[in-house]
């Protein structure tokens, strides 16, 4: 009977100890104190590695005009795959982003300040790939032609040709009472290191046939491509991929540079 009394009266001094409930309360501090550093170390590595992967695999981008309707319309927004060029090959078809090669673009006008608070939203956002502030210093075409290719427009038939093979190009938004995939004739070869670029939106698209006297010629040196658009991403009912249309340019053979 004394033995269960004084193992009941030992609990209860235990539970009672103000030394004990400070040692539980600081090890409730410290838990808290490590679900915090946790939570602050996963946000670090998470934008950390979307930082590395907008930096160097994927980036996000808008369109801001109608040059690539139908295939893109205007404020959808896109993935690139930053691994094009410099990884794997760019090929015909390609629908590429690009830095202006020089004149292409008007004078860019001042933007309002957006103040800090919205700035550093979309630092932040652009961090991730989810903000593009830089888009309007870019350009979205679809490539035509590679180093050495001989494009010309247009046959017969109002076809584009590749050195020398007609196109059928299902991407081409055609107007009403237009036969021909371009209102500008031209026959130009390729420059190494170089694209031949267009708009899918032919007759409302300041490409390369536009470009001819500037001091580029119209070409855009690969140096300034970003990457392949693969996707779209926004708004959700549009999701889907870009195709660079292969069959398009199946039976292209190889510049005569090559």
């Amino acid at each position: 009977m004394t033995d269960n009394i004084s193992a009941a009266d030992d609990s209860a001094a235990t539970l009672e100890n103000p030394t004990t409930r400070r040692g539980a309360h600081r090890s409730e501090k410290r838990g808290g104190w490590i679900f915090v550093r946790d939570i602050l170390v996963i946000f670090v590595v998470a934008l950390l590695v979307s930082f590395l992967i907008k930096t160097f695999l994927v980036r996000s981008f808008y369109i801001p005009s109608g040059s690539m309707k139908d295939t893109l319309q205007i404020d959808d927004r896109i993935l690139v795959n930053e691994l094009v060029p410099n990884v794997i090959n760019l090929e015909r078809g390609d629908v590429v982003v690009f830095r202006d090669p020089g004149g292409w673009l008007p004078p860019a006008a001042p933007k309002p300040d957006p103040g800090p608070l919205a700035a550093s939203a979309e630092w932040v956002l652009s961090l991730v790939g989810l903000a593009s502030p830089d888009s309007d210093d870019h350009l979205i075409k679809r490539v035509i032609g590679l180093p050495g290719d001989r494009v010309e427009c247009c046959n017969a038939l109002g076809q584009m040709t590749v050195n020398g093979v007609p196109l059928n190009e299902p991407y081409v938004l055609m107007p009403p009472g237009k036969d021909s995939v371009s209102e500008i004739k031209f026959s130009v070869t390729v420059p190494k290191d170089s694209l031949w670029v267009m708009g899918d939106n032919r007759y409302d698209s300041a490409d390369s046939r536009y470009n001819q006297d500037d001091p580029g010629k119209g070409f855009v040196p690969i140096d300034d491509v970003v990457g392949r658009a693969f996707v779209i991403t926004w708004p959700f009912d549009r999701f889907g991929w870009l195709g660079n249309y292969p069959e398009t340019f199946q039976g292209v053979p190889e510049s005569p540079s090559k």
